[in-house]
């Protein structure tokens, strides 16, 4: 989608959108290719320890038109809802490209959720059909009485839990299949992502969405793609940094993608893959970088040959940036954006010099701004909300069955990050922090509305708050204040029963760390906890 410029200036000039009215992701990311070079490489899946398979997009478009059958079979037509709850994996990539040719929303969930961050998800969307593995199908047959609209569990390890062999099931289908007519407006993915309050909200998105992120792939990544380009991310497929800036994107562009299932991510098994399956292009965020520099020594111990390394979601400072270029020979591009409106703002080493701790300029086709709270552009150098004009093909739709909450995202011509930023006289953006109380750490947004909620289904606990304590690894952690009801005690036990009640009802990635039992939480007149005077209090607790 990119011209070839020797500016960003030039860049900008030249760059123009092609949106075609009529879309579909599936088509354009494997029957595209299937039809032009069926026997183009199109996925390495690398067991850990074991062994490697290719496929190629012929195989995709064979594997994906079986699925589609089959979920038409039982009924999944346009507008329905398929939830995909597997790690990196060949069925997670066919199974989002077969929902898609078929017109359908795919639901992408983290393998780490728990129960209850599963069924509130598959409750709110309506999902019809899952697709899971024998791990999932355990944790939804628990929770399957309070998800009527669950028609269908297929397992792609068998049949335990009231599940369907979806490998089994797929046999019996033919690999002919008519993809559905969609408009590049029509929904196609929903992507839940974390608030301040309450619940998670569903980030409907278009299939045009994938077409807005290249830009925003292709600059970061010093003009993807490349002869010779092969990409891997250890981000989870089932976040849009690994779906949407790494598998989708890649297979849009015929290149193939690595899939591997680290059993637990360390520095040196990434420099190993690295170099096992010669990857060419990265996406990497700041918390795994951190934790590969930690690695002694890895040039004389891997033979890699990244063309380029991209990160994003925490900011990049000066030293890591410096190690980049030691390990790599290359400059990590930074790039930002948000689960709404992704990838709006990005650097590129080839035309661009790199600011360490300056984020970047706006993606060439984004019209980025620092707004005030009525949408006003703002003058170079003064601090306020980052904002995207709207519209953008990479905007989302809407949340799912919240119009109030879509409405509260947009403030004149612009939609708002939560994020507050400075301008500076040359365009260049720096990201300042969150204008809300979400939580950074490792990479991932984490809103302590769901966790506070979920403390207090516990018996000990009368009253929680919960913020982000500053951690120099993960950026920040999860903390929790916690006043406890009449007749507990605080204790370390308690402490750690409370953390593992979070982990596992929501998710490993967002139980609190760190639990302080406290007299009384700060409150507002209307009973609100102000989460700031935490957070204040959480930050002088590491002076």
């Amino acid at each position: 989608m990119l011209p070839s410029a020797n500016t960003y200036e030039e860049l900008c000039a030249k760059f123009q959108w092609d949106v075609p009215e009529y879309y579909n992701i599936g088509v354009d990311v494997c029957d595209k290719w299937a039809d032009r070079d069926p026997d183009r490489e199109a996925l390495i899946f690398a067991e850990e320890g074991g062994d490697t398979t290719s496929y190629s997009f012929q195989d995709l478009k064979d594997l994906s038109n079986k699925l589609a059958n089959l979920l038409s079979s039982h009924g999944v037509e346009k507008g329905d809802r398929v939830g995909i709850l597997l790690p990196q994996a060949p069925e997670t990539a066919y199974s989002h490209i077969a929902i898609h040719k078929l017109g359908a929303i795919s639901i992408p969930l983290f393998t780490l959720f728990g129960e209850e961050a599963l069924e509130y998800r598959l409750e709110n969307s309506g999902a019809k059909v899952l697709i899971t593995n024998t791990a999932g199908a355990a944790k939804i047959a628990q929770i399957k009485p309070a998800l009527p609209e669950l028609e269908l569990i297929l397992n792609i390890d068998g049949t335990d839990h009231n599940s369907i062999d979806l490998h089994a099931a797929m046999q019996a289908h033919s690999t002919s299949f008519a993809p559905l007519k969609t408009k590049a407006d029509d929904p196609a993915i929903i992507i839940y992502t974390s608030g301040t309050t309450g619940q998670p909200k569903g980030a409907l998105h278009a299939h045009r969405t994938l077409l807005g992120h290249l830009p925003g792939v292709e600059l970061p990544h010093n003009f993807f793609p490349q002869e010779g380009d092969r990409f891997w991310t250890p981000a989870d497929w089932a976040w849009i940094g690994g779906l949407i800036d790494v598998l989708l994107p890649s297979l849009h562009h015929g290149v193939p993608v690595v899939a591997c299932r680290f059993k637990k991510f360390t520095g040196e098994a990434a420099f190993q893959l690295l170099q096992d399956q010669q990857i060419r292009n990265a996406f990497i965020p700041p918390t795994a970088l951190k934790m590969m520099r930690q690695v002694e020594n890895p040039r004389a111990r891997w033979n890699y040959k990244l063309r380029s390394l991209g990160s994003g979601g925490e900011a990049l400072g000066a030293e890591l940036i410096q190690w980049g270029r030691n390990t790599f020979d290359l400059t990590i591009s930074e790039f930002y954006g948000q689960t709404e409106c992704n990838l709006v703002v990005c650097t590129c080493a080839e035309i661009m010099e790199v600011r360490p701790g300056v984020t970047g300029k706006p993606t060439p086709g984004f019209d980025v701004q620092i707004i005030d709270d009525a949408g006003i552009p703002q003058k170079a150098g003064v601090m306020g909300n980052i904002g995207i004009r709207a519209p953008a093909p990479v905007m989302f739709l809407e949340y799912w069955k919240n119009p109030q909450a879509t409405k509260n995202k947009f403030t004149g011509e612009f939609l708002l990050t939560g994020d507050k930023g400075v301008k500076d006289e040359d365009g260049w953006i720096q990201f300042v922090g969150r204008d809300d109380d979400v939580i950074t750490s490792s990479g991932y947004r984490i809103g302590p509305g769901e966790i506070e909620d979920c403390l207090l289904k516990h018996e000990a606990v009368g009253m929680a708050g919960v913020v982000g304590k500053p951690d120099k690894l993960r950026t920040e952690i999860v903390k929790a204040y916690v006043v406890l009801r009449d007749g507990a005690k605080p204790s370390q036990q308690l402490a750690k029963e409370l953390a593992d009640f979070v982990k596992q009802r929501l998710a490993a990635h967002e139980y609190p760390r760190e639990v302080e039992f406290v007299e009384a939480l700060p409150m507002t007149t209307t009973g609100k906890v102000i989460r700031r005077e935490l957070r204040a209090r959480a930050v002088d607790e590491e002076v």
